[in-house]
C-alpha cells in the first residue's frame, strides 16, 4: 500500500508558477511511474502530465505543453510538477498517483491504469 502527499497548492496570480510535489508514506517511490491529474467540479480528471519509473521520459498535455514540467527527485521518491505561466482555467483540485510498473520505460495514460492516489491539492489561478 502506497499512501502519497500532496503539497505545494495555493492561490496565484495568473502568469505566476507553482511547483507541486508528491511524496509516499511509507514506502519507495522507485518502482512507479507517476502521473498528475486534476479535476475541476462537474468534470471529469484529465491527466496533466505523467512520467516513466526511470524519469526518462515524460509526457505533458498539450493544454500545458511548454507550460508544466513533470520530474522526478534525485532519489526518485518526489515527483514533482512545476507549473509556470499559469492561467485562470488550470484552477483544479491536483492529484498525484502511481502505479506499479516492472516496465522502466511506460507512460501510463488512464486514469484506471493507477493504482494509488494522494488526497488532492487545491491550485487557484486568479486572473
Amino acid at each position: 500500500q502506497v499512501q502519497l502527499v500532496e503539497s505545494g497548492g495555493g492561490l496565484v496570480q495568473a502568469g505566476g508558477s507553482l511547483r507541486l510535489s508528491c511524496a509516499p508514506s511509507g514506502r519507495t517511490l522507485s518502482t512507479y511511474a507517476m502521473g498528475w491529474f486534476r479535476q475541476t467540479p462537474g468534470k471529469e480528471r484529465d491527466l496533466v502530465a505523467a512520467i516513466t519509473r526511470s524519469g526518462g521520459a515524460t509526457y505533458a498535455a498539450d493544454s500545458v505543453k511548454g507550460r508544466f514540467t513533470i520530474a522526478r527527485g534525485n532519489a526518485k521518491n518526489t515527483v514533482y510538477l512545476q507549473m509556470n505561466s499559469l492561467k485562470p482555467e488550470d484552477s483544479a483540485v491536483y492529484y498525484c498517483a502511481a502505479t506499479r510498473t516492472n516496465y522502466s520505460g511506460q507512460l501510463y495514460y488512464l486514469e484506471n491504469e493507477y493504482d494509488y492516489w494522494g488526497q488532492g491539492t487545491q491550485v487557484t489561478v486568479s486572473s
